[in-house]
């Protein structure tokens, strides 16, 4: 599946107070109302590793979250996650590559972890709630080893899985 182009984003990433600790100027902790869609590259990620986005649960983070010139220096790529969250169900992925063409409140994950939560004949799911988590200090609220599912609770406001 080829990756959204959408407009640049110009905006800058500035830290909200009060929403959870900034990690080099991510919002880390902050919850954010968006896109997801899936890739399913293999390669080099942007964190200069290699991935397989067919086979291994991870997510591409958009161009605009990303701080420095070289990405494999960047804080993306030093122990941060993002928790997705959709109809109910909940999964961390590790941070491995950047999606250049997908606006700031869009993620591209890898083809399993989307399959996860959606069906991946969608391509594209609006209304995920989604957020940076620092894996490295067990971040993830609970949701267990990366891509495991785990089901949110109904006061969470999240409607019913289906």
């Amino acid at each position: 599946m080829r990756r959204w182009t959408a407009a640049a984003v110009s905006a800058a990433v500035v830290p909200v107070l009060g929403a959870g600790a900034a990690v080099a100027g991510l919002p880390v902790g902050q919850s954010r109302t968006g896109r997801m869609t899936w890739y399913d590259d293999e390669g080099t990620g942007a964190c200069g590793t290699a991935i397989d986005a067919a086979t291994e649960d991870l997510v591409a983070v958009p161009a605009a979250w990303w701080t420095t010139a070289d990405p494999n220096n960047d804080p993306l790529c030093t122990g941060i996650s993002v928790e997705v969250g959709y109809r109910g169900r909940s999964i961390t992925v590790p941070v491995r590559d950047q999606c250049p063409g997908c606006p700031a409140e869009q993620i591209d994950l890898s083809r399993p972890a989307f399959q996860r939560l959606a069906d991946p004949d969608l391509g594209v799911v609006d209304g995920i709630t989604w957020k940076f988590v620092d894996s490295a200090a067990g971040g993830g609220g609970g949701a267990g080893e990366f891509g495991h599912v785990r089901e949110l609770p109904a006061e969470a406001g999240a409607p019913a899985a289906g």
